[in-house]
């Protein structure tokens, strides 16, 4: 047996720590854990957040600040600036270098003067982790000036800032729109050339110690803002003037919804004024109400679509004279409707127009004949036509929000449809579409694009992009054109575009009224939309206006009247602003104030200015509460002037029409009067303080006949109250 070593047999001896040894290890593990802390602290710091906190640090040391490019100008042809920029500030507060005991001064004056909620101005003047924070932009010099008279020292700094501007106020609101408070686009040419007005920002960058100086030998770097480009466009300020006054007043007299219009160059395709009513100023729009500062930054002649009416037939015209369908030797026979694949389509003059030249067509404005020529082309030679005149193509004018329009395709069109057609209905436009396809029509047969800005310039005046007039494509021949402006001439000379004709001048034109649609897509018997376009001089036509009217409201005679009168206004002032020569020697007169005049009155004084009244013979006790034209307006003798009384009743020249009987009222309480001309489709009208007894007298004679939702005028036998 092996044996033990004397070693392996000795007792193990137990290792004795001192307390200081003890002690010692502690402190060296704690600060072994304190440095592997301060390790991964410092890697956190340096990897994980050091961009983060480098920021932090270069925002506590630096003033980074925005210098704003200034926005490009927006010019009218004849150089006049309509949108512009001018210098204003911007207020920010240095939190780091406002004392404790300051703030609450500093707050205070800052909210009072800049109109800001004191809390809110508070909290960014106490929040010392920012060097810098911006209260407010645009603020004007006068504010700042007083700002900077208050004792707030190295507080409160400024900075150049810019605010856009709109010379002319509410002229041009649709057309230029507007800029947010950052001076971006937001409406309009604002905002479709937003690109080419804003230039580019520069900036500042500068090292400053925590009072915000600037550090000597510090980092400074500057960078030039670049200025945004000039837009100078196709308008006329004058012209512009002339077309606002005249919707304002069509919307006025006629109590419309809304009124729309355009005047351009029919030769070249310049737009020279366009605007609806009502309008808004730029400089102050409604920024709270959204609904209502969209409806009123709409640019109204390529964003809203209506069924042109009998405007239309002027398009139906030149096909068929192109096509070779008619000629002017071609008759018609209207008796007030027409058999189409067995539904019976009307024309508005119920008893019809008999038999008619084509140009005493288109002066009466016969549904029959233009049903006549739409079925006689056939739906491939109109729609041919159709298509050429631009109809269901956007313009490309440059305008905000433009839209095309509807035509039905020809595949699905039957012969009622081409029928109604042929007179302006089943088809949809914009103003612009419309006033680019008449303008084809009569300034020799060629479709012009429309265009409103003529160049765009750098800030030295070098120009960046010319626009020219665009030939789309030749629609007719000069012949055909010829022929639409000699028969355009004659509505106005003797048909319903009487209102139309100027002094001195020669004008073509055709007015047009169409029946709008209910919510539930039916054909409304009340909601209309009355237009009329008309151009001058007649053989060589240097303007052309359309003025839309939606949804008058005020009672009229003839649908023609609603507009007709404000596209004259506009045509005159433009002739006679640009000094066109006239070229015809009709006899001129002033049409005098009729108003608070009875209609006999009123009669009077129109033969006496060899004018003549336009009235109800049912109407003639009444008195004159407003009149069309208006008093003032220069007319050709023997032009019409409309009576409106609070007992006219609405007749549409294009609109079908639906008339009642008058009942039997005479001997009627109220009660029983109202629920007989109710059932009737009659509106009573009385004086409540005079509605007592039994009904004695009526605005219209038993059995007359009365357009179907009119308004009679009702009178009373009167019993006072027995106290």
């Amino acid at each position: 047996m092996a044996k033990k070593s004397k070693a392996s047999e000795r007792p193990k001896r137990k290792i004795k720590v001192s307390a200081a040894k003890k002690k010692l290890i502690v402190v060296f593990g704690v600060a072994m854990l304190l440095f592997l802390v301060l390790v991964g602290n410092l890697f956190y710091v340096s990897m994980c957040k050091g961009e983060e906190y480098a920021e932090m640090a270069q925002r506590q040391w630096t003033l980074n600040t925005t210098l704003k490019a200034q926005r490009g100008e927006i010019i009218d042809r004849a150089g006049n600036v309509l949108a512009s920029s001018y210098t204003t500030y911007q207020v920010c507060v240095n939190p780091q270098a406002i004392s404790e005991d300051n703030r609450e001064h500093v707050a205070f004056v800052l909210s009072t003067y800049l109109e800001l909620d004191y809390d809110w101005v508070f909290q960014r003047v106490s929040n010392t982790d920012r060097q810098q924070i911006k209260i407010k932009d645009q603020v004007e010099k006068d504010i700042v000036d007083i700002l900077s008279s208050q004792q707030l020292e190295k507080g409160v700094s400024y900075y150049s800032d810019v605010k856009r501007s709109y010379r002319e106020g509410q002229l041009f609101a649709q057309l230029l729109g507007f800029t947010n408070v950052d001076g971006v686009g937001q409406t309009g040419l604002e905002l479709t050339f937003n690109s080419e007005l804003a230039g580019i920002d520069g900036r500042q960058i500068v090292e400053t110690d925590r009072d915000n100086n600037p550090i000597t030998g510090g980092r400074q770097e500057y960078i030039d803002p670049v200025a945004g480009n000039n837009l100078i466009l196709t308008v006329d300020t004058g012209l512009q003037g002339y077309l606002e006054s005249a919707l304002e007043q069509a919307a006025t007299i006629n109590n419309a919804q809304m009124v729309q219009g355009i005047l351009m160059n029919p030769q070249t395709g310049e737009i020279l004024a366009v605007a609806s009513y009502p309008t808004f100023d730029p400089n102050n729009p409604p920024r709270t109400d959204a609904t209502q500062l969209l409806e009123l930054s709409k640019n109204r002649m390529v964003s809203d679509t209506f069924e042109p009416g009998s405007t239309f037939k002027i398009i139906t015209l030149a096909a068929a004279l192109d096509s070779g369908t008619a000629t002017l030797s071609n008759t018609f026979s209207c008796g007030g409707s027409m058999l189409v694949n067995g539904q019976r389509i009307k024309c508005w003059r119920s008893g019809g127009h008999g038999n008619q030249t084509l140009t005493q067509a288109t002066e009466n404005s016969c549904n029959c004949a233009f049903m006549s020529l739409a079925l006689a082309m056939g739906t491939d030679t109109l729609y041919d036509y159709i298509y050429k005149f631009g109809f269901d193509t956007a313009t490309g004018s440059g305008l905000m929000g433009e839209t095309s329009g509807t035509v039905t395709h020809r595949k699905y069109v039957t012969d009622t449809d081409l029928a109604r057609i042929g007179f302006g209905q089943s088809i949809s436009t914009t103003g612009m579409q419309l006033a680019a396809a008449v303008s084809a029509a009569i300034n020799g047969g060629n479709l012009m694009q429309p265009y409103i800005v003529d160049r765009i310039e750098d800030i030295d005046g070098n120009v960046v992009t010319q626009y020219e007039p665009t030939v789309v494509r030749r629609v007719i021949s000069e012949q055909t054109s010829a022929q639409v402006r000699q028969i355009l001439q004659s509505v106005v000379d003797n048909g319903s575009g009487k209102n139309a004709r100027i002094a001195g001048y020669t004008v073509g034109g055709k007015t047009g009224t169409a029946q709008k649609y209910e919510e539930d897509g039916t054909v409304s018997s009340t909601r209309l939309i009355a237009s009329f376009v008309g151009f001058a001089p007649v053989e060589d036509p240097q303007y052309l206006c359309i003025i839309v009217v939606d949804e008058p409201q005020v009672p009229v005679v003839y649908g023609s009247t609603v507009a007709a009168p404000f596209v004259q206004m506009v045509l005159q002032n433009a002739l006679e602003y640009s000094g066109v020569t006239p070229d015809s020697s009709t006899e001129a007169t002033v049409v005098p104030d009729l108003t608070n005049l009875s209609v006999d009155q009123a009669i009077e004084a129109l033969n006496d200015a060899d004018l003549e009244a336009v009235f109800l013979e049912t109407e003639r006790t009444a008195f004159v509460v407003r009149q069309s034209p208006p008093a003032g307006t220069i007319v050709v003798e023997d032009s019409p002037v409309i009576l409106y009384t609070a007992w006219t009743t609405f007749l549409a020249e294009d609109e079908e029409q639906e008339f009642v009987s008058m009942p039997d009222i005479i001997g009627m309480t109220r009660f029983n009067a109202y629920d007989t001309l109710k059932k009737a489709g009659l509106v009573m009208e009385y004086d409540p303080l005079l509605s007592k007894g039994t009904v004695t007298s009526t605005q219209y004679a038993e059995g007359d006949q009365v357009l179907v939702g009119s308004t009679v005028w009702v009178g009373f036998t009167y019993y006072p109250d027995d106290d």
